[in-house]
């Protein structure tokens, strides 16, 4: 179903009834759905009390969901606390046995990837970055300058968390696999805002979560490998959840799970998962594809807003090198987030920069607000 954005859904989030919401690549508003879904999960808790079957289905069903999102199978999938969980389990089992030990990553990746890949330099790892050009992109030219026949994996952000400059994927991966490397992808500041299909990519691994775009809620990730690589990965960080029959309860070997599951843990995160299916189903009904265009026309209104007053852009002017977040160098980041959120307009900082993110629920009239707001504080704005 098509619905028009965003007078069809606003109601459906009560913050936007008194803010102007900017901040979802900090996290997604919070919904009706997800909210009642949270109070399903404590009705189920209140009248079953421990309906371990009921909630091992409903990570199963958010496996698909999962699946889903991505044209992905639900054997490709894990699901996940965080991304930092998904990706720690990868790197554990991830040995390439032709000796490629080296790592090249972006400089625009996200603590969680940088920090993991370095701690591989522990066990034998080499770790390459490759620096932005001064459009703030990933460099192509630079991609393939550092992907040799020693690389076995390259890991690249879709959107960078900073800037919201999108990286072009699809050309990454192709230097990678003409390598002979795999690749990474994370796609947090890009899942449940642009499509994602797997296939149509040819990506190894993608990883993302709820909390952002798929207007679920903190604690619930996934982590997608490729069907025909499960073989070849054992990972050693593991858990109860990872085994090939969890109801075995088998304390005398490891059997991991031949599918995506032997890169789970422990305990699901059962609340989260609830409230991260509601998110989905939300997003499913209103369209990721809508509202990646919905989301384009805004920014290209807010862009226009900024060149009015005179702000500084520091995301790409380039449709197809950004993403739904938008970066506007300041004086003071900080100051400027509290200042217009005392005009309750709702954004976060970054880097010297405040982040202006835009999803399905917002409207014209909040990127005016938006574009006047950074007017009125024109003197925290950087020139």
């Amino acid at each position: 179903m098509t619905m028009t954005l965003p007078d069809s859904i606003r109601a459906r989030f009560p913050l936007l009834e008194n803010a102007v919401y900017t901040n979802s690549c900090s996290q997604g508003a919070l919904s009706g759905e997800v909210r009642s879904a949270y109070e399903q999960y404590l009705t189920d808790w209140d009248e079953k009390g421990a309906p371990w079957e009921l909630w091992v289905e409903r990570a199963n069903s958010a496996r698909h969901r999962f699946a889903r999102l991505l044209n992905a199978t639900p054997d490709e999938i894990a699901v996940t606390t965080s991304v930092s969980a998904g990706v720690s389990s990868l790197m554990s089992g991830l040995r390439r046995p032709d000796g490629r030990n080296k790592i090249v990553i972006s400089d625009f990746e996200f603590p969680t990837i940088g920090q993991i890949v370095h701690a591989q330099e522990l066990v034998g790892a080499k770790v390459e970055h490759v620096p932005p050009t001064e459009e703030a992109t990933v460099s192509l030219e630079r991609m393939a300058e550092a992907i040799d026949d020693e690389t076995g994996l390259v890991a690249i952000t879709h959107v960078c968390f900073r800037n919201g400059s999108k990286t072009d994927v699809k050309e990454v991966i192709r230097l990678a696999h003409e390598a002979g490397a795999l690749v990474l992808l994370d796609s947090f500041q890009a899942v449940g805002a642009i499509p994602i299909d797997v296939r149509e990519l040819d990506v190894d691994f993608v990883a993302g979560g709820t909390l952002k775009y798929l207007l679920g809620s903190a604690g619930l990730a996934f982590l997608y490998c490729r069907a025909d690589l499960l073989p070849e990965i054992t990972p050693v960080q593991t858990g109860w959840f990872a085994d090939e029959d969890i109801f075995k309860m088998d304390i005398f070997d490891y059997s991991p799970s031949a599918t995506a599951t032997k890169f789970e843990s422990g305990t699901p995160p059962i609340p989260n998962i609830y409230a991260g299916i509601a998110g989905m189903d939300l997003m499913d009904e209103i369209g990721i594809a809508e509202t990646e265009q919905h989301v384009s026309k805004l920014t290209d209104q807010l862009i226009e807003g900024l060149d009015r007053i005179g702000a500084k852009l520091v995301t790409p002017r380039d449709p197809a090198k950004r993403g739904p977040m938008i970066a506007v160098a300041t004086t003071d980041d900080y100051g400027m987030v509290a200042a217009l959120a005392e005009d309750r307009i709702l954004t976060s900082p970054r880097d010297g920069n405040v982040r202006l993110s835009w999803h399905c629920y917002n409207s014209e009239e909040d990127v005016e607000a938006v574009v006047a707001g950074l007017e009125r504080h024109s003197d925290l704005l950087a020139r």
